[in-house]
């Protein structure tokens, strides 16, 4: 009697980073990041450019604007992993303007985590906790 005993692989996921830009589920801001001095590709999840980043509407007059917020980000996202420049996740809040009346600020938690991409180079991914 002979026994296989080559254990099987089961693959459950695999999706590239590649395939999540084209799909959308990750925005690629590295221009604007560059703006802000970062030297890696940057991506934001879906979640985080839908819900904070893209300002409410009706906020123009207040002074927010899809860069400006997205600069805010960024700024913060810096300070944070500067402190803790030996960490690949680092967690930081901003806070977004959602309305004007009455005024409304959210303290929002993102996730900030720097790995390698598809041909293992470091990038950076931007997100809300419940993306990552």
């Amino acid at each position: 009697m002979v026994i296989n005993c080559i254990p099987e692989v089961f693959l459950i996921h695999s999706y590239l980073r590649k395939q999540a830009i084209e799909d959308g589920y990750l925005i690629d801001v590295t221009e604007k990041a560059k703006e802000s001095g970062f030297k890696v590709p940057v991506c934001i999840s879906l979640n985080l450019h839908e819900r904070y980043v893209t300002p409410p509407s009706g906020l123009e007059g207040e002074g927010q604007s899809y860069d400006g917020r997205l600069h805010d980000v960024f700024e913060i996202c810096k300070a944070a992993v500067y402190e803790r420049l030996d960490e690949n996740r680092v967690i930081f809040n901003v806070f977004f303007l959602m309305k004007t009346k009455p005024r409304t600020l959210e303290d929002v938690e993102i996730v900030s985590v720097i790995g390698p991409d598809d041909d293992g180079k470091p990038c950076l991914t931007l997100m809300l906790p419940e993306d990552d």
